[in-house]
């Protein structure tokens, strides 16, 4: 699954450490979710479109590769 996690998080400033803190999760899974090594659970990627003020669907797309 592609991501714009890493974008959006960049585009408020904010460190891997800081969106962890934020989301309740390790530090690892931020950067797994970033690289496409993870996919989220649901109530995680709702925490993930909240914390960005988005709809999961602008977070995340099938990779259709």
């Amino acid at each position: 699954m592609d991501n714009e996690v890493a974008a959006r998080r960049a585009a408020q400033g904010w460190s891997q450490v800081e969106l962890a803190e934020r989301l309740g999760v390790s530090r690892q899974t931020v950067i797994s979710i970033e690289r496409g090594r993870f996919d989220p659970s649901l109530p995680l990627a709702f925490r993930l479109a909240a914390a960005f003020e988005c709809r999961i669907e602008d977070l995340f797309r099938p990779d259709l590769s």
